[in-house]
């Protein structure tokens, strides 16, 4: 009776054991899995959709970040370049594949002016994307001959005061940052001069050149070679960036109290990707765009490269679509 009794006692508790595994089994298949033993985004490259051709300052921009986030992250981020009027065509490829986080795009401040400048724009930056962070800002520059008696900008502005309608400046195509940086100046200053929109940046200097025009307005990379053979005058910069970089005023430190015209880059997702993969790619934003080497090649083309949160973005969005339609409203700029 002892040894049966002993069998029988043995035999249960083998039992016990293996039901206390199966329950440990079972538990552990329906169990979340904790963070780190999940998959890891991203697992494959990132695509990202730039509104904008190859070769320019938001293209190679874009191309050093991806870079520096490749090797941050371990995977490639491809540089997909898709031009075209109001960033339609980037904006309807991003919003046409999953929001997964692997297919990103750049929006930028012309994203802001054309919600204003387009009878029918067929996406929405507020409600279709949801931002990721800053990549940079940048600023245009107020250029005159150096031929020029206009040595300042004040120098500029008080001619137009005294002979109004008799002065020009030169820019891009209306409606573009260039045109309504000019037309802001006007606005606020209260100075009575003809902006003449070129179809290209060369054309604008040519023509000051000529004395067509008595000032330009563009960004640093196309005044590049007239700044370097010291035939363009920088008198002052629409923001703080080329204020600081070139060593001279902003246009509100020449006297043209309230005047900002800046102009920044982005890298929004489709409205829906998940959370934690926007916070991943900010998080490594917020490390790579601090990097010296990045901000010294960014900085060589006039950026200053600065992550931001979401909620910064979108207030800054929201504050240029709102700023920029009034400038396009006074200045009857006719919708695209």
């Amino acid at each position: 009776m002892a040894f049966a009794g002993r069998a029988e006692f043995v035999a249960r508790v083998a039992a016990g054991h293996l039901l206390a595994v199966l329950v440990a089994v079972a538990i552990e298949m329906i169990a979340p899995r904790p963070a780190d033993a999940q998959a890891k985004f991203p697992e494959r490259p990132v695509r990202i959709i730039v509104p904008v051709g190859t070769g320019g300052v938001a293209d190679v921009t874009t191309r050093l970040v991806g870079e520096k986030l490749g090797a941050k992250l371990g995977q490639r981020f491809v540089v997909d370049n898709m031009p075209g009027p109001g960033g339609v065509a980037a904006a309807r490829a991003t919003l046409a594949a999953p929001a997964d986080g692997y297919t990103i795009t750049l929006l930028t401040s012309a994203t802001a002016i054309s919600v204003p400048l387009f009878k029918h724009l067929p996406f929405d930056p507020l409600k279709d994307f949801v931002p990721i962070s800053s990549v940079g800002y940048s600023d245009c520059v107020f250029v005159t001959s150096t031929a020029s008696p206009f040595k300042t900008l004040g120098d500029f502005l008080a001619g137009a005061h005294a002979k109004p309608g008799t002065l020009n400046i030169g820019t891009i195509n209306m409606g573009s940052t260039q045109n309504l940086a000019a037309e802001l100046l006007r606005s606020l200053a209260g100075a009575n001069f003809v902006i003449i929109p070129f179809r290209t940046s060369p054309e604008a200097l040519a023509a000051l050149m000529r004395n067509d025009v008595q000032m330009v307005v563009d960004f640093p990379a196309a005044l590049r070679s007239g700044l370097v053979d010291h035939k363009l005058r920088p008198v002052a910069a629409s923001g703080p960036v080329s204020a600081k970089s070139m060593a001279i005023p902003t246009v509100a430190e020449a006297g043209v109290a309230g005047y900002e015209a800046k102009s920044w880059n982005a890298l929004y997702a489709p409205a829906g990707t998940p959370q934690p993969d926007v916070d991943v790619l900010n998080a490594a934003l917020r490390e790579v765009l601090a990097d010296p080497d990045l901000k010294r090649r960014a900085g060589a083309l006039g950026i200053d490269t600065r992550a931001g949160s979401a909620a910064e973005m979108d207030m800054q969005m929201r504050g240029d679509i709102q700023k920029w339609s009034k400038v396009i409203e006074q200045a009857k700029i006719p919708k695209q």
